[in-house]
This record gives C-alpha cells, sequence and structure tokens, in this order.
C-alpha cells in the first residue's frame, strides 16, 4: 500500500510557457487580451491532432498567466503526465510546431528534471554550459531549438550578459539576435530525434484490444474515450479503501458484459496486463480458465470495470448538477466549432450523424478540459463525468450486442515481451545510433580485440579529471578540433613567467585544466631545487624495493599474474653481492604483467555480471569496446592484437 501512495504522489509534470517577443508597436494595455485570442487560435488549430489523444492524466493546455516580478505576462500551462513519457514528448512536439506556425511567439518547457531537453542532448552540450548556468538560456523559437550563449571572456559581445539572463534580456535577445543563439547541429539534431515521427506517430502509440465489459462502461467509452485513462489509473492505484467499494457492484453489473473494442496506450495497457489481480467471489466477476481463448478479454474487461467502478464509489449520490458547464455557452466555442469544421475535423460526416456526435462529444470535452478551464471547484470528476454521461445518455443493450459480430480485429501485444536483442536494438535506436553501426551477435564474437581493453583503460587513465568527472577516450572520428588563441597565449604566459599586472598565481581555470593532456609541472627550478628533487626521488626508489622485498614473502604477489623472465639473470655481478643473496635468501621479483591483470579483472567482473549491466560493461561500452556475451574471463597469455 506504501508503494502505491508514493506511485501517487510522484506524478511527474511538464510545464511549458509562451512568451511574446517584445514589440514597441503593441498596445501594453492590451497585452492580456492579445495573449487570450493567441490561445484561442492555438488551441483551436491544433484541434485536430489533440481531440483525439489519449492523455495518461492532463491534457495540454494553456491559460493566461499575469506578469509577476520580472517575468513578463505570457501563456502558461502544465500536464501531468505520470508514466507515459511520451506524452511529454509529444508536448514538446506541439510547442515546436506552435513556434513555427507563430514566429512572434517564444516558448520555453521544463519538467521536474529541469531543462530536460538538455539532458536528451547531454552528449553534445559545449563545455561551458552546466546546470548552475542554464537558466532561462532554452527556448524554441520559429521551430527551433535555440540557446543563449555565455560570453567567452567579460565584455567580449555586449549583447550577451555575464550572468544568466532574465526573461526579459532573454527575449531581447532573440529578437535582436536570431541567427547567433541557434543551437548546434547535433544538439537540434538529438532532440528532432526524439519528436521525429509526430504526429503520426500518435497512432503507433495506441493499441486495441477486445474487452468483456459491462454495457454502461460500453457506451460512456463510445462517448468519452479518454476516460480509459482515468479508469487504468484507478485501477493501477488501488487501495484497501478503493476495494472496498467492488465487493459488490453497485454501477457496472457483470450479467449485462459485452464483448467490445477498447482503445488504450500501449502505457495504459501495459500497466493493466501487467497486474495481478483476483476479484473479490461477491462482485460476480468470475474468469474463464487460462486456456480460454477470450480469457484475455475476461481479465481485461474485469480490471477495466473495477477501475469504472471505484471512480464512481468516488462520488457523492447526489453530486450538484450545477457543477455541469455549458460548453456551447462559452464565446469561444463558435469560433472553435468553425476552426473544426475548417480543418476537417469532422471528416465529411453528416451532421446529426452517430458518429458525426461522437466526435463533436469529443470535441466539447476536450475544449471543456483545454480552452474553457472552468475553475477546478467546478470542474467535474472523472467519475461525476461517468455518472452523468450514463443519466444523459439512452443505449441498448440489444443493439450493443450485435456490434460484437463487426469488432476490428485486436492488435498484437508481442511488443510487451521483447527480446535482449530487440532491447538493445531499442536502445540503440533510443541514442542515436545509425543502423549501419550496428553489428550482429556473431560479429561481436568473432571481432573483439581484447588489446582494446587495455588501450582503451590507459587512455581513460591519461585523461585529466577534475572535481565534474573524467572524459572518457572519444574515436578520432568524433574528437572535435578546436582551437582557443587566448588559452595557447595564456600557457606561454604561465611557462615564460607572469606578466607584471597579472598575479603570481599558478591556478588554471577549468578550460584550460580540460586542454591539458597529463598532469606535467610547467614550472622551472633552480639548480639546488633539482638536486633536491633528484635525492627524493632516489629515496623513493630504495624504499619502494625495500617494499618489494616485503611482499615477496607473502601471498600477495600470488594474486597477480607475472611477466616471464625472457632472459636469464646477468651473472656479470659479482661473487659478493651473489652471495649476499644467497645467505639472505631473498628471491628477484618478477615484474608484474600490468595489461594481462588488467584484463583478467575487468574480463572476471564482466563475467561475473551474468549478462547483466554493470560497472565493467558500462564503461567498456562507453569507450566503444563490445564483448561477447559469454567469455572466458581468465585469459592465459598476454592479450595480442589479431
Amino acid at each position: 500500500m506504501e508503494e502505491t501512495m508514493k506511485l501517487a504522489t510522484m506524478e511527474d509534470t511538464v510545464e511549458y510557457r509562451l512568451f511574446l517577443i517584445p514589440d514597441e508597436s503593441r498596445d501594453s494595455d492590451k497585452h492580456k487580451e492579445v495573449l487570450q485570442k493567441y490561445i484561442e487560435r492555438i488551441m483551436t488549430q491544433f484541434a485536430p491532432m489533440l481531440v483525439p489523444y489519449i492523455w495518461q492524466n492532463q491534457p495540454f493546455n494553456l491559460k493566461y498567466k499575469p506578469g509577476k516580478g520580472s517575468v513578463p505576462a505570457h501563456m502558461f500551462g502544465v500536464t501531468k503526465f505520470g508514466d507515459n513519457i511520451e506524452d511529454e514528448w509529444f508536448i514538446v512536439y506541439v510547442i515546436k510546431q506552435i513556434t513555427k506556425e507563430f514566429p512572434e511567439l517564444v516558448a520555453r518547457i521544463e519538467d521536474n528534471d529541469g531543462e530536460f531537453l538538455l539532458i536528451e542532448a547531454a552528449d553534445f552540450l559545449p563545455k561551458w554550459l552546466d546546470p548552475d548556468n542554464s537558466t532561462n538560456r532554452v527556448f524554441f523559437h520559429r521551430g527551433e531549438l535555440c540557446i543563449i550563449p555565455a560570453p567567452r571572456t567579460p565584455g567580449a559581445e555586449s549583447w550577451l550578459p555575464t550572468t544568466p539572463p532574465t526573461i526579459p534580456q532573454a527575449l531581447n535577445i532573440i529578437a535582436a539576435h536570431p541567427e547567433k543563439i541557434l543551437a548546434s547541429e547535433s544538439i537540434r539534431a538529438a532532440v528532432s530525434r526524439r519528436i521525429r515521427g509526430y504526429p503520426e506517430k500518435i497512432q503507433v502509440s495506441l493499441h486495441r484490444a477486445h474487452c468483456f465489459l459491462p454495457a454502461g462502461i460500453v457506451a460512456v467509452l463510445k462517448q468519452r474515450p479518454r476516460l480509459v485513462s482515468a479508469a487504468v489509473q484507478a485501477f493501477y492505484l488501488r487501495d484497501p479503501i478503493d476495494l472496498r467499494a467492488c465487493r459488490v457492484f453497485k454501477t457496472f453489473l457483470p450479467e449485462t458484459r459485452i464483448m467490445t473494442s477498447v482503445t488504450f496506450t500501449k502505457c495504459l495497457y501495459a500497466q493493466l496486463v501487467q497486474q495481478r489481480f483476483v476479484p473479490d467471489r461477491r462482485s460476480g466477476y468470475m474468469l474463464p480458465p487460462p486456456s480460454d481463448p477470450q480469457y484475455r478479454a475476461h481479465e481485461l474487461g474485469m480490471k477495466l470495470a473495477h477501475g469504472f467502478e471505484i471512480l464512481c464509489s468516488k462520488c457523492s449520490p447526489h453530486f450538484s448538477d450545477c457543477k455541469k458547464s455549458l460548453v456551447t455557452a462559452s464565446p469561444l466555442w463558435a469560433s472553435f466549432l468553425a476552426s473544426l469544421k475548417k480543418d476537417d475535423y469532422f471528416k465529411g460526416l453528416i451532421e446529426g450523424s452517430a458518429q458525426y456526435r461522437e466526435r463533436l462529444e469529443m470535441a466539447e470535452n476536450y475544449f471543456q478540459l483545454s480552452v474553457n478551464r472552468p475553475e477546478s471547484s467546478l470542474a467535474m470528476s472523472p467519475g461525476e463525468e461517468i455518472l452523468t454521461l450514463l443519466q444523459t445518455i439512452p443505449f441498448d443493450i440489444e443493439d450493443l450486442k450485435k456490434e460484437e459480430a463487426n469488432l476490428p480485429p485486436e492488435d498484437d501485444d508481442q511488443w510487451l515481451d521483447l527480446s535482449p536483442d530487440q532491447l538493445d536494438q531499442l536502445l540503440q535506436e533510443a541514442a542515436g545510433k545509425k543502423e549501419s553501426e550496428s553489428i550482429s551477435k556473431e560479429e561481436k564474437e568473432q571481432n573483439y580485440d581484447l588489446t582494446e581493453v587495455s588501450e582503451s583503460m590507459k587512455a581513460f587513465i591519461s585523461k585529466v579529471s577534475t572535481h565534474k568527472g573524467a572524459e572518457l577516450p572519444q574515436e578520432p572520428s568524433e574528437a572535435p578540433i578546436t582551437f582557443d588563441a587566448d588559452s595557447f597565449l595564456n600557457y606561454f604566459d604561465k611557462i615564460l613567467g607572469p606578466r607584471p599586472h597579472e598575479s603570481d598565481s599558478d591556478d588554471l581555470d577549468d578550460e584550460e585544466f580540460e586542454c591539458l593532456d597529463s598532469d606535467d609541472d610547467f614550472e622551472t627550478h633552480e639548480p639546488g631545487e633539482e638536486a633536491s628533487l633528484k635525492g627524493t626521488l632516489n629515496n623513493l626508489k630504495s624504499y619502494m624495493a625495500q617494499m618489494d622485498q616485503e611482499l615477496a614473502h607473502t601471498c600477495i604477489g600470488k594474486s597477480f599474474t607475472t611477466r616471464k623472465q625472457v632472459e636469464p639473470v646477468s651473472q656479470t655481478t659479482d661473487n659478493n653481492s651473489d652471495e649476499e643473496d644467497s645467505d639472505t635468501g631473498e628471491s628477484v621479483m618478477a615484474p608484474v604483467d600490468v595489461d594481462l591483470n588488467l584484463v583478467s579483472n575487468i574480463l572476471e567482473s564482466y563475467s561475473s555480471q551474468a549478462g547483466l549491466a554493470g560497472p565493467a560493461s558500462n564503461l567498456l561500452q562507453s569507450m566503444g569496446v563490445q564483448l561477447p556475451d559469454s567469455i572466458n574471463h581468465r585469459p592465459t597469455s598476454k592479450p595480442t592484437k589479431k
């Protein structure tokens, strides 16, 4: 129960804001009226795409937001997308299209994680951009992703603020320099790849399945297909109090069940299917044996019926009819309906026909939730909406039963059971890897090279790390070629000595530190200091040699693979030293084979993962090294290239 409550309170939300670019010719006194007209135009123009969409929790919506502090008045919307991340990216697509259709608008969008667009393109971001300075820098303008840059040096570009800009500053920069703030092509491509395929992708995200449902639910879903999401969520987040209302069904009696086709999103369908649930015997919802060909339809219908019953049980038996707002009384409804007809929303259906009324009901419902936006105190809950529909829409059970013979085929749900290879392919596509770069499992087993493991690890160790982390080695073709003349001259200044007006500090800033390839010290030493340094090194070597001799008598050396001695020990040493060695009984230690130990330990760790994700596989894959699923983790010889 605690886990269910946590799921209910940890709903992810996405917020979006649309600003008007400053225009001196615009009447500031009518700013609210202008924004209200933009809301009407946007919602009507995009209604054909938004009306049939099944949202996980809340639909896309816009309302007027008055100015506060440094933030000017704007259009604002917030949507809870919960477990269906596709709702969030569909909103990104909608926002991008809005700024493309209305070039005088600028949009910002963020979620619980902050600038999630930058997170999506994290592999391509410039080094100066981090969560601390990204505030008010990321916008959509004219359908393109824009990032307001930071000046390389203070005062270098007078139009760029040295600190994160305010919203008014950002709007002025976008208006004055639209071509200079475009995000790089790689960043824009990463975001575009994530929303590629819309609006056609909407149909791909749907799943149609047969369900054995009470006739009342069938009639409700014909008028309000989106209520399936509220019912699934009610069942998915049920608690013992909810189930108490389902011991005996009062609204949706099991004896009225008929077979029908229900359209889910894939997320909703997966949530419903994956739940294991045994109904109360008193409910009357008995299931056929699992071998029955219609078992899945009965099980889905039983779960969905529980969700609808839970929604209705949360309503007062005498809820007020005053909550039912009159959609057609709104002054915006006439223009909204005209826009729908202009965009062929009704698909040539005859006005007054059953299909026309269904689409009209969907449009009215969408208008109520997204455009008219009644106050929360007057808004109807899903349960109240269901009960209202049951009271107002007539339906005949016999007529609904006749439709059973002409149900459309249900979709295949094999996508629920992905093989490891299919999952890897989806992850690669999500990461933006080209299909031509992917190789088969057999090729991986034949072409992997253990030498790459040691070489990649050496390259990783040789990189300079900072408090922000370490950089992984890149392929030569992927490494960006940059040259900063100022940093180059600063290196010479530090080697040759500071200028008179500069401080004597030898601290390097982050940008200069990242450009160093090693930890070499550039400071020069006096002759006396060099002699002292050599003495220190000699003492250190002597100390290390003594430690080696002591460790030679322990078992710790057996845990390392040593390099075989190719040449015999030189016999040119004097007899005194030989006698000394024989007297002490100390043996010469064979050097450790570093490469072989490194590869062996990494492969042993990789093998212990048993095909699951782990530190060894994650590190190797980030370096571009691919290993087969099953390997011998104790190589017997030093790895060599094939």
